[in-house]
């Protein structure tokens, strides 16, 4: 297959065939159709040899399953050499920001702040949503033929077997169990994959471009972050703002992902808007309630030693705080220089 005529400038490696894949990822061809797995045996047998992940299971606050899929160490090398050597050197759309270097949650919502009207819309089970057969399409357009296209795909892709739902370590919903047992059992993006992010932002490059051309239509402002859409406008937009939603989300519906329709907020100035847990009414600040939360535990660790706010037995707490300080010095200088001058002070003997 002729990959895309962009594809051409990409620099991609020439991997004519299996055995041309198998050296190029260090392996030999039975080693790299083990890991490839595309007779889902990992699926089909309850034997943990033959499974390239290991599984937990979460609960969302909202009630919804999450499914983290971690490679082993072996397979993991592998996606991470194809993410380095293939999909980071294919431009991505300039909407998406999510998982991308020089892009982040801050230049996700600088185009909406102090915008009249912000919209925000949420997709349903992003990274499963991306089915094997998706993800090999991909491979196709790079030019890459029918064998090695399937071999990646199959790397970057896994199919969950039934028997990671049987002894979840909570109470789920029988039928959001049964959702996700035919939603998980069918080869898809495993979050929790180095690939996983890169392909989900490359695989919705078409998605993107639908929606900027509609929210150009409109005199709207668009970005995504992973499964997160934000749009903003003017009085415009705002007498229009709901009709707008539902094109957005016959859009994605075509495009095979779905809007978690509870989740969309319209938001106007009288009120907080904020995306991705950033307030974006006049600029880019972080809600209030977690400095304060932040700024108390900062000073409940001066006062009584930071064992004492470590509630989760966090084994890296000082590494945590650090980060999230670090975080706020990003957004708001001002405030973060002085949580910085709390943490300076924290005694860690």
């Amino acid at each position: 297959m002729e990959p895309v005529t962009p594809a051409r400038a990409w620099n991609l490696p020439p991997i004519m065939c299996a055995g041309a894949l198998a050296e190029w990822l260090q392996l030999s061809v039975g080693d790299l159709e083990w890991f490839a797995d595309l007779k889902a045996l990992g699926y089909q047998k309850n034997a943990a040899r033959l499974r390239h992940y290991h599984y937990r299971v979460l609960l969302k606050h909202s009630g919804a399953i999450r499914l983290i899929e971690s490679p082993k160490p072996r397979l993991k090398q592998l996606q991470r050499q194809i993410l380095a050597g293939i999909l980071e050197k294919i431009p991505p759309h300039p909407a998406a920001h999510g998982f991308l270097k020089g892009r982040s949650i801050q230049t996700f919502v600088a185009l909406h702040v102090g915008q009249h009207i912000v919209l925000r819309m949420d997709l349903r089970d992003f990274f499963p949503s991306f089915a094997a057969a998706r993800i090999k399409a991909f491979f196709r357009t790079l030019g890459y033929s029918q064998s090695v296209a399937g071999l990646l795909g199959g790397i970057c892709t896994n199919a969950t077997p039934r028997d990671v739902w049987s002894k979840p370590a909570f109470d789920i919903n029988p039928q959001q169990l049964r959702e996700a047992r035919v939603l998980y059992a069918r080869a898809h993006l495993p979050q929790g994959a180095p690939t996983s992010p890169a392909l989900a932002n490359l695989c919705s490059y078409r998605i993107d471009c639908r929606l900027a051309g509609l929210a150009k239509s409109a005199g709207v402002a668009y970005t995504r972050y992973a499964d997160d859409l934000a749009f903003s406008g003017g009085d415009a937009f705002e007498r229009a703002a709901e009709r707008f939603s539902t094109h957005v989300a016959a859009i994605l519906l075509e495009e095979g992902l779905a809007v978690h329709h509870r989740k969309t907020r319209i938001m106007r100035q009288g009120v907080r808007q904020h995306l991705a847990g950033l307030v974006t009414n006049q600029r880019i600040n972080v809600f209030r309630d977690d400095f304060d939360r932040l700024k108390a535990t900062l000073t409940n660790c001066v006062r009584h030693g930071p064992e004492s706010q470590n509630h989760g037995g966090r084994p890296l707490f000082r590494s945590h705080l650090d980060g999230r300080v670090g975080f706020l010095e990003t957004v708001n200088p001002a405030r973060g220089k002085r949580l910085r001058a709390i943490f300076n002070q924290i005694s860690w003997e």
